[in-house]
């Protein structure tokens, strides 16, 4: 659903890059409370499989593929601000990298993709935490739920933006009827391989997955004939270390942009069909990284795909990790000056 430069005008784009920037920066102070010493390193990971994961169209419907937008991924993983800033890292190495998303557009696809998907699908999630039972498949399934519905709340996102600043005379009713459509089948993906992942994560360790916090529900004791929380008992905390978990995903991540990437669909995803069809494409402009020796994931002068899209996907996949580890990692040491600062305040 990467939006190029050319289908939105440039005053609507401008705003949505505002809106989309405002958004960044009230993230980066949410993400200090969420980030932590373990889940810092973990959040650069996330950032870098949902690059990954995003090189594997599968095909949705005749002629038409979809890939993982990934906010509810994000989100459920290491939560709605740091997965806002997941999802902004990724949109910027696929714009400035790979061509992917138009860069005067860059603003239009974090508020879309970045910023929609992970509220949309977080919101869902807690609410029906809520009212689940608290257990490991009550977040599973909670994730699968999320997942769908953050896609097509993005394609009508991205229709009300069309609305407003399209470039193109095509009648509304049709795009949203268009978009709705294709990406209700799309989310069917998104949802799948979203469960999936949680579930694998929460299965060997529910501790770095953000939404399945407080899980445990409270031991009850009755009490003069009314059901009380027992008293918590007190246990030291326990380190463990993530390396095999962060290891793992590096590896994971590598394998598909390197390898299985190759097998995913050629067909053009959803936006990508609906903008041929209906004609919204018609003032699309070439992209102003169309000349990167990584432009359209590939490597430049490597004459055999198969080779060209693996060493493109490592390398995004490289670059993505080292600009997203270096984001949380400030943001993390950001948070633990804060926390001195105020116990030095406390203190005098």
């Amino acid at each position: 659903m990467h939006v190029p430069d050319g289908f939105i005008n440039a005053p609507v784009s401008a705003a949505a890059g505002v809106v989309a920037a405002g958004a960044v920066a009230v993230s980066l102070r949410g993400a200090r409370r969420e980030l932590d010493e373990r889940t810092a390193p973990l959040a650069g990971l996330v950032a870098a499989f949902i690059f990954a994961v995003q090189m594997l169209n599968f095909p949705v419907a005749a002629g038409t593929s979809g890939h993982l937008l990934g906010g509810a991924l994000a989100a459920i993983l290491v939560g709605p601000c740091t997965g806002v800033l997941c999802l902004s890292v990724v949109l910027l190495m696929q714009g400035i990298l790979f061509a992917d998303g138009g860069l005067t557009a860059l603003g239009v696809n974090i508020l879309d993709m970045g910023i929609t998907t992970t509220v949309v699908a977080y919101a869902l999630f807690r609410g029906l935490l809520h009212v689940l039972p608290r257990t490991r498949r009550s977040v599973t399934a909670a994730s699968f739920v999320a997942a769908l519905v953050s896609v097509p709340a993005a394609a009508v996102v991205f229709t009300l933006i069309y609305w407003i600043g399209g470039t193109t005379d095509i009648p509304i009713g049709k795009v949203f009827t268009a978009m709705a459509g294709v990406h209700v089948l799309i989310g069917i993906g998104e949802a799948l391989i979203t469960a999936l992942t949680v579930g694998a994560v929460i299965a060997v360790r529910p501790d770095l997955v953000h939404g399945a916090h407080g899980l445990t529900a409270p031991l009850k004791l009755r009490v003069g004939g009314e059901l009380v929380d027992a008293p918590a008992r007190e246990t030291a905390p326990v380190a463990r270390s993530t390396r095999k978990v962060w290891v793992t995903g590096l590896v994971t991540a590598l394998v598909l942009a390197g390898f299985v990437s190759f097998y995913a669909s050629a067909s053009p995803d959803g936006l990508e069909k609906v903008a041929a069809d209906q004609g919204i494409d018609k003032k699309a402009e070439p992209h102003a990284s169309k000349d990167s020796p990584l432009a359209d994931y590939g490597v430049r002068d490597v004459s055999d795909a198969r080779v060209s899209g693996g060493l493109a996907g490592v390398i995004g996949v490289g670059a993505t990790i080292v600009v997203g580890s270096g984001v949380f990692w400030a943001v993390r040491r950001r948070r633990t000056a804060d926390a001195l600062a105020m116990r030095t305040e406390e203190t005098v």
